[in-house]
C-alpha cells in the first residue's frame, strides 16, 4: 500500500488514521533516509494514541519508553547502532515481548536480530512531500492495512 503525504499536516492526519490500528500489534519498523519523516510519523502516532507529553527522538538514547492509556510503547532509533549484537545489551528482547508495541526506526541496522514486523513502513522524500509505502509482515499487520485501506 502506498500513500503520498504532501506535508507535515498530512503526516499527522495519516498518523491519526494509523494509530488505532496499531493497538494490537507488537512491531512496526520505519525505514527511510535521514529527514524522510520517520520520527515525525512516530510522534504523530503517539499523540494520536493519547500521549500528551513531549515526544523526543531516541537518536542518542536509542530507546524512549512511553505508557499511553495503559499500553507500553517503545520508540527505538537504531541509526547509531554499530553492530546488531548491541541490541542484546540494550535489552531489545524486553521491548519485543508481545505485550508492548515497538516502533523501530532504522531496522536495517539490526538485520538478522529483529523478528518479522507486523508492518514495515518505508518513507521517501518526494518533492516537498513523502511517499509512504506500507507492507504487512504478519496476519495482524495484514488486517491493519486492510482496515486502513477501507478507512479512506
Amino acid at each position: 500500500m502506498e500513500i503520498f503525504l504532501a506535508d507535515e499536516a498530512a503526516t499527522q492526519d495519516f498518523a491519526v488514521r494509523l494509530a488505532p490500528l496499531l493497538k494490537h500489534l507488537s512491531l512496526v519498523t520505519l525505514s527511510g533516509d535521514l529527514g524522510s519523516g520517520k520520527t515525525t510519523l512516530v510522534r504523530g502516532i503517539l499523540i494520536a494514541m493519547g500521549y500528551e507529553g513531549r515526544v523526543k527522538s531516541p537518536t542518542y538514547s536509542l530507546v524512549e519508553p512511553y505508557t499511553v492509556n495503559g499500553q507500553r510503547i517503545y520508540h527505538l532509533d537504531l541509526y547509531r547502532l554499530a553492530d546488531p549484537e548491541e541490541l542484546e545489551y540494550i535489552g531489545v528482547t524486553d521491548y519485543l515481548d508481545g505485550e508492548a508495541l515497538a516502533l523501530i526506526e532504522w531496522p536495517e541496522k539490526a538485520a538478522g536480530w529483529l523478528p518479522e514486523p507486523d508492518i514495515k513502513i518505508n518513507l521517501k522524500v518526494q518533492g516537498q512531500g513523502r511517499s509512504c509505502v506500507l507492507n504487512a509482515g504478519s496476519d495482524a499487520g495484514k488486517l491493519a492495512l486492510i482496515a486502513l485501506q477501507n478507512d479512506k
